[in-house]
């Protein structure tokens, strides 16, 4: 009985020191208010005790303590929802949206970080339950360096040069170098812009890449997180300053436009280099057989 409690305390433990070390709060994070820690850390130790029982149930042997695993992996599903519903809810009042894709894309990982808890809270129990809890303080540190990787992922700067786009007026039509963001009517607008406005170009570094930043929910994703760093000047009903990302037609690079709070060039261009990309617009055609073939 000792040991089966041992066990199942060193898997709880251990399953919600991951879920800790997971939980983010930054202008790409959810959650931000005190009220979703709590939710998330509870669920995270739920997850946890249910992975930490797992292997003493199975070598007691109690086979229905194992049956809970299949019920939450269902309850887990509905974090997904939890976490969509409330991000649309919130997108509601944004000026500069996240977009489908990106809220999409945070209530995934929210669901997996459960799941990594469950399995973290399973492997440092079997491990506690069959060789002793002195190898929990080498096991756990695995898991959570593991959970940490899986849960990085990838960023803009991992697929794309960006650099400095040069702002200039052709007559009423806003261009970043060679192209074309928007009409800009009254002259009033157009020096505002010229002195406060910021132009960057996005170069992807294959067609991969290139099929990545086509999508407009990775394009509102990198839009979305460089307002929330450096703000915007934008209102309601006022398009002529609202940031936008276009793409060059031929040569398949992004041009973004931003009339910020806090025009800092090298600072947009760090923070777009950190934008994560998100898995719905991931685009992978060069890793099939004709896009091989097309790319040779």
């Amino acid at each position: 009985m000792e040991k089966y409690l041992i066990a199942v305390l060193a898997g709880i433990i251990s399953g919600f020191a991951d879920r800790w070390l997971m939980l983010r709060s930054d202008y790409r994070y959810y959650p931000t208010y005190p009220h979703a820690y709590f939710t998330h850390l509870a669920l995270g130790f739920i997850a946890a005790s249910l992975g930490a029982v797992a292997i003493p149930a199975l070598a007691k042997p109690d086979y229905v303590a194992v049956t809970f695993l299949v019920l939450a992996a269902q309850q887990f599903r509905d974090i997904r929802n939890m976490e969509r519903e409330t991000l649309n809810n919130l997108e509601k009042t944004k000026l500069i949206p996240r977009g489908n894709d990106y809220i999409e894309g945070i209530a995934r990982v929210f669901e997996a970080r459960n799941y990594l808890v469950i399995l973290t809270a399973l492997i440092n129990s079997g491990i506690v339950y069959y060789l002793g809890w002195q190898y929990v303080f080498i096991s756990a540190p695995l898991c959570f360096m593991v959970s940490l990787k899986m849960m990085a992922g990838s960023h803009v700067g991992d697929i794309a040069q960006i650099e400095t786009g040069k702002l200039f007026f052709d007559g009423s039509m806003l261009r970043v170098n060679d192209v074309v963001i928007m009409n800009v009517g009254l002259h009033a607008d157009r020096e505002k812009i010229l002195e406060e406005g910021m132009g960057v170009i996005i170069k992807p570094i294959d067609d991969n890449a290139r099929l990545t930043l086509d999508a407009p929910g990775q394009r509102m994703a990198i839009i979305h997180d460089a307002v929330s760093i450096l703000g915007s000047k934008v209102d309601m009903s006022e398009t002529q300053f609202a940031p936008l990302a276009r793409k060059h037609i031929d040569k398949g690079y992004l041009a973004m436009f931003l009339l910020a709070n806090e025009p800092d060039i090298d600072y947009l261009i760090e923070i777009i280099k950190r934008v994560p990309v998100l898995e719905s617009t991931r685009g992978t055609s060069l890793n099939s057989f004709y896009g091989r073939k097309a790319a040779d």
